[in-house]
């Protein structure tokens, strides 16, 4: 028995360790593999690996960085990816990057499906060195550069290693936002604290160094984060604490802060940051940007908006372009522009001026003082009552006569709060207007729904469409959500139960409400199957 034998045998006996994996082949034990023909290829599609059950064993070999698509024909967030996603594999190829794109058809490969854990489409995941008992799941963007952006940082390094001023002024010179990190010890944990977070933050430019000569141009004397920007206050610094290091989620919070501009124009485009800013309380301006005294306005708004920065994020909504969902979020009209209006996105209790004056620097400050003071009252959104609201057998309720009705102590009130582009609202409107004829002659049961995004109530808030409460009859006060098929016959056994069903999985999640668009006008959302 010669030695590279022993080697080979130890090595299969203690199993496999690497970066990407614990204690075992990546590939799992030799006799399970699937045998591939000698010298097969894998077809591709518009420069992608076109994947199968049999396939991707080989590809994994072959391929040590490889990105895969779960997809399905029919899902149409998965055909707007699929010109991006064949770009991106173009622009890595052009550039002879180490990493190869493919994709897997998931209705046609059930087991696959069911060993990576595909729950919807499109699911992306990156597989490094053949493992693939631990994928990454795939966070970036669905626009070809964010996507090859993504995978290079993956595949190379994710911060720029800066030795000189000239490297150093050329870099930021051709980025927007930059960030670099100064260590005077590049061995410290905290630097891969550092590379960790600009593998993933992938709109913005990364690089790090430890020479003495850029510490000094840039007037720093310890371990320091530094925000550059080519707009607004120019730069931020985020100094390392000495004791605890450096706090992945501080610093990560720190940069999504410093990274946005003072003032922010919602749009398609930026509507995603401005979700995942964190920041809780967003002010929105809504001016008509074809007119110009409202246009005017932006100077006094953005005058103001310094003092709050990281705790009130400035926003301009053009009623002027196409901002419908948010102007009936708040319950406006365009011509009630221009106009502020706050809103904490985690209570989603929204607040107006009460004085009516003009939009200055001063007053746009003194609102959001005494907004963050409590000073302010919110407002709850209410469509008119309909005169004929309780005359088909779907009551329709609205935030002025829904106390009234869910709470009345002698019915039992079984209520859908849906938004009116939310496909699964639509799907189960048959049902529930079937559901209503059904008992419509029961004195004590009262079937009606309420438009969400038209209407707020004091007793609670929606957060997905469609919300289904039942409100049983008696004191108290008592809601009961329904979590359970969005048929017939199971609503009408949870009604002649009383509100009750023997307990089972729940049902696929609910839509979400604004502030996030509608799901089929927000790139990159996934379909469920």
């Amino acid at each position: 028995m010669n030695s590279q034998f022993l080697t080979v045998l130890l090595l299969l006996l203690l199993g496999v360790s690497g970066p990407w994996g614990q204690g075992q082949d990546p590939q799992g034990p030799l006799e399970d593999l699937p045998e591939e023909p000698p010298g097969e290829e894998v077809p591709k599609e518009e420069g992608v690996l076109v994947l199968s059950g049999r396939t991707l064993s080989l590809a994994l070999q072959e391929h040590p960085a490889l990105l895969v698509e779960f997809y399905a024909p029919w899902c149409g967030h998965c055909q707007a990816l699929a010109p991006e996603y064949s770009k991106a594999a173009t622009l890595l190829a052009g550039e002879s990057a180490p990493v190869t794109l493919a994709k897997v058809d998931g209705p046609a490969e059930p087991e696959l499906m069911k060993e990576f854990g595909v729950t919807e489409y499109p699911t992306l995941k990156f597989f490094r060195d053949g493992n693939r008992t631990h994928p990454e799941e795939y966070t970036g963007p669905r626009e070809a550069e964010g996507i090859a952006e993504w995978l290079r940082r993956r595949v190379g390094p994710s911060a720029a290693h800066l030795k000189d001023e000239e490297g150093t002024q050329a870099l930021m010179d051709a980025s927007d936002v930059m960030v670099i990190g100064f260590f005077q010890d590049l061995q410290d944990e905290d630097v891969a604290t550092f590379l960790a977070l600009a593998r993933d933050a992938i709109d913005i430019t990364f690089g790090l160094t430890d020479q003495p000569q850029l510490f000094q141009k840039f007037g720093l004397t310890k371990d320091t984060v530094v925000l550059f920007k080519k707009f607004d206050e120019g730069r931020a610094d985020f100094p390392m604490d000495e004791e605890t290091g450096l706090d992945l989620g501080d610093l990560s919070r720190f940069l999504v802060i410093h990274s946005m501009h003072l003032v922010t124009e919602f749009n398609q485009k930026t509507s995603q940051k401005i979700y995942a800013a964190r920041i809780l309380n967003h002010l929105l301006l809504f001016v008509n940007q074809t007119l110009a005294p409202h246009r005017e306005l932006l100077a006094s708004f953005r005058e103001a908006a310094p003092p709050f920065r990281g705790q009130v994020l400035f926003v301009v909504v053009d009623v002027a372009a196409d901002n419908d969902h948010v102007l009936q979020y708040f319950g406006l009209k365009a011509e009630e522009a221009p106009t502020l209006r706050l809103v904490n996105i985690e209570t989603t209790r929204k607040y107006a001026p009460t004085d009516g004056g003009p939009v200055t620097a001063a007053s746009v400050a003194a609102f959001c003082h005494l907004v963050l003071g409590g000073e302010v009252k919110p407002y709850l959104l209410s469509q008119e009552l309909p005169p004929d609201w309780d005359q088909r057998p779907v009551k329709i309720l609205v935030g002025k006569n829904f106390e009234q009705v869910a709470f009345d102590e002698t019915k039992n009130v079984f209520v859908k709060f849906y938004a009116p582009w939310c496909s699964h609202c639509k799907e189960m409107a048959p049902a529930w207007e079937a559901l209503a004829e059904r008992y419509k002659d029961h004195e004590d049961i009262v079937i009606a729904e309420l438009d969400a995004t038209a209407n707020e109530l004091e007793a609670f808030a929606v957060h997905g469409y469609p919300t289904l409460k039942y409100f049983p009859a008696g004191p108290g006060r008592k809601v009961i959500e329904y979590k359970r098929a969005r048929d017939l016959e199971t609503f009408s056994k949870f009604l002649d139960a009383g509100g009750e069903l023997p307990v089972e999985e729940p049902m696929e999640k609910p839509e979400t409400p604004f502030p996030e668009p509608p799901a089929n006008s927000t790139p990159g959302t996934k379909e469920e199957l």
